[in-house]
């Protein structure tokens, strides 16, 4: 039996819609980092008028140091908001991956690099809590993980103090392995005559990781399922349980990183720290176009709002302007970046 093909639509090409050529410009507004990427020029342009020093190269590597601080926990910060959750312990939990390493490695005697695995395996445990917690319990992220902000923020500060008797660890800076440990988290790269974080080098293999995993898996498929409903996602056979439990353990696999860096960089930790640093991660995935509804946005969109607050916090500085000013300028970007991304998102939506 010879199959026949369907007529084509009255008034149609006959085509298959799903085998049209996109224009350029089509795929360009479908991109959920362009508004962030504007974004980025603009905040670059005015500061390299406002501001004399802003276009050195040690002042870019500064900037690109802040934003790398911040990017390394935008990047999973925003995979998880794509999958329609947040994670409001994300800034205190990089500070308990440093507390764990620092104090396990002092009080134990061990080299610097037991506590650091002991760290990751803590760490990553905290954010297996998380996810499962959530979906057992089916409550908002909202209220799971400000839960597990306060009970860290406690947990914190009360074995700190139990154990060093101040409210910051002992240095562990004359310990074995501090040295190869800061060569990893915490070491400075020199290129060209110019001083670079090895953060910055940490925050570009995630971005690369994450855009690799949403663009090309069956996992980044997964993610953006579940960010769109869960429920639809698992009638299509979408591990959604798997998929929730996996990003929050990408989050605090982030978290690890930078409380390492925060730890080696110092080589002791204040308890109090990290406090508030969730918003900045979610802010930066926010200008970088993810969805508070989930569903939508980039890694590479979550860096470039990284970058674009690494831009403002060190640019103000440059231009030698009060900093007072500087949550002024976040807050406006956000908004402004909001606006911009939902108005590229709509013009997309109409060209499709």
């Amino acid at each position: 039996m010879t199959a026949t093909a369907p007529a084509p639509a009255p008034g149609g090409t006959g085509a298959d819609e799903r085998l049209l050529r996109t224009s350029p410009l089509r795929r360009l507004l479908g991109r959920p980092e362009l508004g962030s990427v504007v974004g980025a020029v603009a905040v670059f342009l005015f500061f390299a008028v406002v501001a004399d020093s802003f276009l050195r190269a040690t002042s870019l590597s500064t900037v690109l140091y802040a934003a790398s601080v911040i990017g390394i926990m935008a990047v999973p910060v925003a995979l998880l908001m794509i999958g329609g959750e947040f994670d409001l312990s994300a800034g205190v939990l990089v500070t308990s991956s440093a507390l764990v390493s620092s104090m396990f490695s002092y009080q134990m005697t061990a080299n610097v690099w037991v506590g650091v695995g002991v760290s990751l395996l803590v760490t990553l445990g905290i954010g297996v809590f998380n996810g499962v917690l959530l979906t057992r319990t089916g409550l908002p992220s909202f209220i799971i993980t400000l839960g597990t902000f306060l009970m860290l923020t406690g947990l914190n500060l009360g074995f700190t103090k139990l154990i060093s008797g101040t409210v910051s660890t002992k240095s562990i800076a004359d310990m074995e392995g501090f040295a190869s440990a800061r060569s990893v988290f915490a070491s400075t790269l020199t290129v060209g005559g110019v001083n670079f974080k090895i953060t910055i080098l940490w925050w570009f293999a995630l971005v690369a990781l994450a855009t690799w995993l949403l663009l090309r898996t069956r996992a980044g498929n997964w993610i953006f399922a579940v960010g769109g409903g869960k429920d639809a996602a698992r009638a299509v056979g979408v591990p959604v349980t798997r998929t929730k439990i996996g990003l929050y353990m990408g989050v605090a696999f982030g978290a690890w990183i930078a409380g390492q860096h925060l730890l080696f960089s110092f080589d002791s930790v204040q308890s109090g720290e990290g406090v508030g640093n969730e918003l900045i991660y979610i802010i930066a995935a926010v200008i970088g176009g993810c969805l508070i509804t989930g569903g939508y946005g980039s890694a590479i969109g979550s860096a470039v709002g990284a970058l674009i607050f690494g831009m403002t916090s060190k640019g103000i500085v440059f231009a030698e302007w009060n900093p007072d000013w500087f949550k002024f300028f976040l807050g406006a970007m956000l908004l402004l970046a909001t606006l911009l991304n939902a108005w590229v998102r709509k013009r997309a939506e109409a060209s499709t």
